[in-house]
């Protein structure tokens, strides 16, 4: 186990209201795995990763690491710097860390290519296609060489060729880095094509309805009876009541 989610929840305050987000949220990632969270929209799936993150603070509850976790983060909306080059914007993690000019270059041409984005490095993100911009994403959130990588629907502006291509970098990326992966998705297909397992969230306030195991080989076969099934019963789980 590299991660224990603990007791977490938060309510926010929206137009003089309180709302409750997440009610009692309990579950554990394996070091290594690929792990996936769903539920209905609106949910609190965000929520939840940002304070993974460390970027909310819960009301209560705690996340416990089992060793120091170096984050990287993909945002659906990119979250480029506009004023920066595809090579800056990579490089900007290493600069803050104070990595040297000339090994922080090379990481990043390394990082270019590795993603596909070779020829690209001096155009701006309004230059970019969108699966160009969560290319760069990607290659920045890699450019720390985390052990902890964290996903908001990072494929959830794209289209659905785009979107195809991108989960088999993403997955490429993970087995050849043997990093712990945690992704948002409002796609159970997505979540069952890449997860090792996947925790169903209630409508708010959230909890954890289950947690299903996913242990067909990979490359996935979507179209297989087993697929199906497993998607059944993620549906069910979803809409379930109880």
């Amino acid at each position: 186990m590299i991660l224990k989610v603990e007791n977490i929840a938060k309510t926010f305050e929206v137009e003089g209201q309180e709302i409750k987000a997440l009610g009692n949220i309990n579950f554990e990632v394996e070091r290594g795995a690929f792990f996936s969270i769903i539920g209905p929209s609106g949910c609190g799936k965000s929520t939840l990763l940002r304070i993974i993150a460390g970027l909310l603070t819960p009301d209560s509850g705690k996340i416990k690491w089992d060793e120091e976790p170096k984050i990287g983060f993909i945002f659906q909306s990119y979250a480029l710097f506009p004023h920066l080059t595809v090579f800056e914007n990579i490089e900007i993690g290493l600069k803050a860390t104070g990595v040297p000019e000339v090994e922080s270059r090379k990481q990043v041409l390394e990082l270019i290519e590795e993603v596909g984005l070779s020829g690209n490095e001096g155009k701006h993100p309004k230059e970019l296609s969108g699966g160009m911009k969560q290319r760069v994403g990607i290659a920045r959130a890699l450019a720390i060489s985390p052990n902890v990588l964290l996903m908001d629907e990072p494929f959830g502006s794209l289209d659905e060729f785009t979107a195809e291509d991108l989960r088999k970098l993403l997955l490429e990326l993970w087995e050849k880095r043997k990093m712990t992966a945690i992704l948002v998705t409002h796609l159970i297909s997505e979540a069952l094509e890449l997860s090792d397992e996947i925790a169903v969230l209630s409508d708010k306030p959230s909890v954890v309805k289950g947690i299903v195991l996913n242990r067909s080989e990979r490359p996935r076969n979507l179209r297989s009876e087993n697929f199906f099934k497993m998607e059944d019963r993620l549906k069910n789980l979803i809409v379930s009541k109880t």
